[in-house]
């Protein structure tokens, strides 16, 4: 049983080199870290199986982050959004808008970054953002947007107020507000950016 696991592994850290066009070596000498592999490491209560497990929630919430911003770019929404805002010049602030209104909306940060990334790279030349440095303050709008607001549909609200012992109602009075404000000052300050340099 062993030696299947020490096969499937090394398939797969040799797949998973040559799609991230890494160097196979030390993804092998990964593989060494442990004294003595052992079948309990890749079960659930395994260092591998809890890893995997911790880890599931995330590449899951990112997986469905980027089939829902396919959904919307597939949709044609973005050409819509172009069509009906090529005259309204919001400039960066569409960016930061969308992806504040996605992550107030549903919560999720890395949602809202995708979603937006995916509706914005279709309308990137049609709201004038060419040059790289546009490009990167987009990025960075889009960053502060999903900064936004974090309240009780974000697990990061959760975190923070279970882990410090606040109560709901202070949660929202010192952790989203916060977070409102954190969003809110680097869209201004990446506005004022634009304005300056870009």
């Amino acid at each position: 049983m062993i030696i299947l696991y020490l096969a499937l592994s090394i398939v797969g850290i040799i797949l998973l080199s040559v799609k991230l066009k890494v160097h196979p070596f030390g993804m092998f000498l990964s593989a060494l870290l442990p004294k003595k592999l052992e079948a309990e490491m890749f079960s659930i209560s395994g260092w591998v199986g809890q890893s995997l497990s911790s880890a599931a929630s995330i590449i899951l919430i990112t997986g469905a982050g980027g089939i829902f911003g396919k959904v919307l770019q597939d949709s044609g929404i973005a050409e819509l959004l172009s069509k009906a805002l090529a005259d309204v010049h919001l400039s960066i602030w569409l960016p930061f808008l969308l992806s504040a209104a996605i992550k107030t909306a549903q919560g999720s940060s890395t949602v809202a970054l995708i979603t937006t990334a995916s509706i914005m790279v279709p309308m990137m030349d049609t709201l004038g953002f060419v040059s790289p440095l546009e490009k990167a303050v987009v990025v960075m709008a889009i960053g502060s947007g999903s900064m936004v607001f974090s309240h009780a549909n974000d697990s990061f609200f959760w975190v923070v107020t279970q882990l410090s012992g606040m109560d709901v109602k202070t949660g929202y009075r010192l952790h989203s507000l916060g977070t409102f404000i954190l969003g809110i000052s680097a869209a201004v300050f990446l506005f004022l950016f634009h304005l300056a340099f870009v």
